[in-house]
């Protein structure tokens, strides 16, 4: 795989210089994966316990457990699409980009839910089932992100990359037409008390079963200009594996 140690390096040095989780390995009730001690300084519905991925034929499940009831927070409306909010729940792995559609090693490629009331960037479904395609930001859904580090978005932070205007890159059939490196394809995402899932399905699982991963939650805004950088990482609210080194292994 062409993902770098820099690009590694450098988002947990972005993440973990934003967060004091620790980690341990004794949660009797979750097996595999990466199993992580509570964190007191996280809000308990972002508080990760528990982060694995496993695979039956073609298909993907991400998991994550939580201390409380998963979902169950959500931002506050601002009204407007320029500095509002975004709370998700992110598996970083090592996969390439170019297994998801986007460019070869374009970044860091993470699975992400999310939660967003002020703008919709899933223009082909209708989470809610209203009738509407527009309206369901508020509504938990799943991305493909792919990150990088961004100084604009503060000192060592982190972004969603950005597609300079007039270019032209390789992009995922399900793009949302946003002018980022993001995918809004129709992965469920399936909530169970302090738990959430969910079911992804590949034309190459051979190289997830060899990627590594982690699991983060955090906090995402959209640049208060609207404009590029457009998304930046502003709140890390726990890492599963406390320092990002990214230790979990799929079906382990």
């Amino acid at each position: 795989m062409k993902i770098s140690t820099l690009h590694l390096s450098t988002l947990a040095t972005a993440l973990v210089l934003a967060t004091s989780s620790s980690q341990a390995w004794a949660h009797s009730s979750h097996t595999g994966g990466i199993q992580s001690q509570s964190n007191p300084n996280a809000l308990a519905p972002f508080d990760i316990i528990h982060t694995k991925i496993t695979t039956e034929g073609d298909v993907a499940t991400f998991h994550m457990a939580v201390s409380e009831q998963a979902g169950s927070l959500k931002p506050t409306p601002t009204g407007k699409l320029a500095g509002s909010d975004v709370f998700s729940y992110v598996w970083p792995t090592t996969l390439n980009s170019s297994e998801v559609g986007f460019e070869d090693s374009a970044g860091i490629l993470a699975l992400a839910v999310t939660s967003h009331p002020d703008f919709d960037d899933t223009p082909l479904y209708d989470e809610n089932g209203d009738g509407n395609k527009a309206n369901d930001g508020d509504v938990w859904h799943s991305h493909w992100v792919v990150l990088e580090q961004n100084e604009q978005c503060g000192p060592g932070a982190l972004g969603v990359v950005d597609i300079p205007e007039g270019t032209t890159p390789k992009l995922p059939k399900t793009w949302p037409g946003i002018p980022i490196l993001i995918d809004s394809p129709d992965y469920e995402p399936t909530f169970s008390g302090k738990s959430l899932s969910v079911s992804v399905k590949f034309d190459n699982i051979e190289a997830l079963k060899l990627a590594h991963f982690d699991g983060v939650t955090s906090g995402l805004r959209v640049n208060a200009s609207a404009h590029a950088p457009l998304l930046c990482v502003v709140d890390v609210f726990d890492i599963a594996s406390g320092d990002l080194t990214l230790p979990g292994k799929v079906n382990k």
